[in-house]
């Protein structure tokens, strides 16, 4: 669990609790979700590197730190991920975004592919792929699988939920992709939903339960 970071800020589980409630609506929903996000990404891009760079401040001449190298990427895990998105581009709003578009199979609870588009220069830039959720690891470990092939610089998962299943699934897979989430759930049940969860989180963003 070493490469597992969970983010214990009060601010982070305060909001993750509303957005638990059965009786949240779907506006109040997709605002928090989008303010735990913002809250988020400040933890994850903690390891940026910075570069020195000389400006003029309206005084002086100084030297400043700015992030360093290519931009990073958002990945967006369809179509849930996307309301991650919004929150973590107001921190970083230079991010290029990619997208994978996944559906998981019912029957066998396996990830199938239907749509897949990234940013170009992809072995220069640090990839962030974002779900709200990872429950079986199956749609996590298939969309790092497919983006391992376009051999970014470095891969981190970020989500707001998960559970002990879907944490060591994905590090079996990929133990080198370190997972940011807001908490560890106890468990799945018998449909790979995480319990107590918060129900289906794509539903729940878009309005469409």
């Amino acid at each position: 669990m070493s490469n597992v970071h969970v983010i214990n800020h009060p601010l982070v589980q305060h909001k993750l609790t509303l957005m638990r409630r059965k009786d949240a609506s779907t506006n109040s929903f997709r605002r928090l979700l989008n303010e735990l996000s913002l809250l988020m990404t400040y933890e994850v891009t903690r390891d940026m590197p910075m570069q020195d760079i000389e400006i003029e401040t309206p005084l002086e001449t100084m030297t400043a730190k700015v992030i360093d190298g290519k931009k990073l990427v958002f990945v967006s895990i369809l179509r849930a991920g996307n309301g991650i998105l919004e929150g973590m581009l107001s921190v970083v709003p230079g991010a290029r975004v990619g997208h994978i578009g996944l559906y998981r199979d019912p029957k066998t609870l396996t990830a199938v592919e239907y749509y897949f588009k990234m940013p170009s220069d992809m072995p220069e830039r640090d990839v962030v792929v974002v779900d709200p959720m990872l429950a079986t690891g199956n749609s996590a470990i298939a969309a790092i699988d497919r983006l391992k092939e376009t051999r970014p610089k470095s891969i981190k998962f970020v989500c707001l939920l998960t559970c002990p299943e879907g944490v060591a699934a994905l590090q079996r897979a990929h133990p080198d992709v370190p997972i940011y989430t807001a908490a560890i759930d106890r468990e799945l049940n018998s449909h790979g939903y995480i319990l107590p969860g918060l129900g289906d989180a794509g539903d729940r963003i878009f309005g469409t339960q």
